[in-house]
């Protein structure tokens, strides 16, 4: 069954393109540990909410817009297996390749998927 990480951040407007290359260099890392399909998004349409939100979850700043990503693996075992692995490779150290947002406010988590048509 396959499996879906996903991500929610808060990134600074101005950082667009340098997220875009940063997203461009993890997809190619994510694929060859096995990603399946790998997608970011940048917000264009993502309205603040009255208890909950994408903004509010990852405490989006005026300055700054949320971006959406997931990734399919074939499955948690294989994801899980990856993981491990990735964990260890230098390039996901971010003094090696440092984020252009703030990280402590991402939010993520892994989906089992229940229907993919």
């Amino acid at each position: 069954m396959h499996y879906v990480d996903g991500f929610v951040a808060a990134v600074p407007t101005a950082n667009r393109d340098a997220y875009k290359k940063y997203s461009e260099g993890f997809a190619a890392i994510f694929k060859e540990a096995g990603v399946l399909h790998y997608v970011e998004t940048w917000g264009v349409d993502v309205p603040e909410g009255k208890l909950t939100s994408f903004p509010m979850a990852v405490q989006c700043k005026p300055d700054e817009t949320v971006v959406f990503s997931w990734m399919t693996w074939p499955s948690k075992e294989v994801r899980d297996a990856a993981w491990d692995q990735l964990m260890k490779d230098p390039r996901f150290d971010p003094a090696v390749t440092p984020m252009p947002f703030d990280g402590k406010r991402m939010i993520f988590g892994g989906f089992e998927v229940l229907v993919n048509r």
